[in-house]
């Protein structure tokens, strides 16, 4: 005797909604990393470091900053009481760049000169979160970039950057999830570049 199919077929199509719930929970960032880890230091206490530029958009910064917690935490780091007694120094970055080399989110940590390298014409305010250089193309590389360094020495210890693409410019829901990335193989990193899976708004 010939079983139902129809059982089969159902319990299929449930596991196939999972899994596809799964990806949409998941991002994918290629990831790049450089370290001078000591092979026998530890994490320790961090504080935020902001460059001038930085300080002139607290907003945009901030949000930053508490994307950046759980990663940092998920690492071993955790929140100096007194920012100016922290074993450790984190300055963080984030753009978004349009595949015709116009910028929605420019940061000085981009800048050339600097760890990283930006350029193109002149921001005007974008109302909400970032600054339009131009018309947007219809694809876009979302990028944020973390440095951790000794604050006494001031020191470079770690440097990584987390990247990837799509259709939309928005990058806000994106942020605790790329900062996790990018700091996921922390202190030893790995092949430059290598894909990273970390997953969106974990609970």
């Amino acid at each position: 005797m010939h079983r139902p199919l129809i059982p089969t077929l159902a319990l299929f199509a449930a596991a196939l909604t999972l899994s596809g719930c799964a990806a949409l929970n998941n991002l994918s960032s290629n990831v790049s990393s450089f370290s001078q880890w000591p092979a026998d230091r530890k994490p320790g206490t961090y504080a935020f470091e902001r460059l001038p530029s930085q300080q002139a958009r607290p907003e945009q910064q901030q949000l930053l900053e508490d994307s950046a917690r759980r990663a940092l935490e998920l690492a071993g780091f955790t929140p100096a009481g007194d920012e100016k007694t922290s074993e450790y120094v984190v300055q963080l970055g984030a753009r978004v760049d349009a595949n015709d080399r116009y910028y929605y989110y420019d940061d000085p940590l981009w800048w050339r000169g600097g760890l990283y390298y930006s350029h193109w014409g002149r921001p005007y305010l974008r109302p909400g979160f970032g600054f339009v250089y131009g018309p947007p193309g219809p694809y876009y590389e979302r990028e944020v970039a973390v440095l951790i360094r000794d604050r006494k020495s001031s020191q470079p210890l770690f440097e990584a950057r987390a990247s990837n693409d799509g259709s939309s410019p928005s990058i806000q829901s994106l942020l605790p999830a790329m900062f996790e990335a990018a700091l996921k193989d922390f202190p030893t990193g790995g092949v430059n570049p290598r894909r990273v899976t970390t997953e969106i708004n974990p609970k």
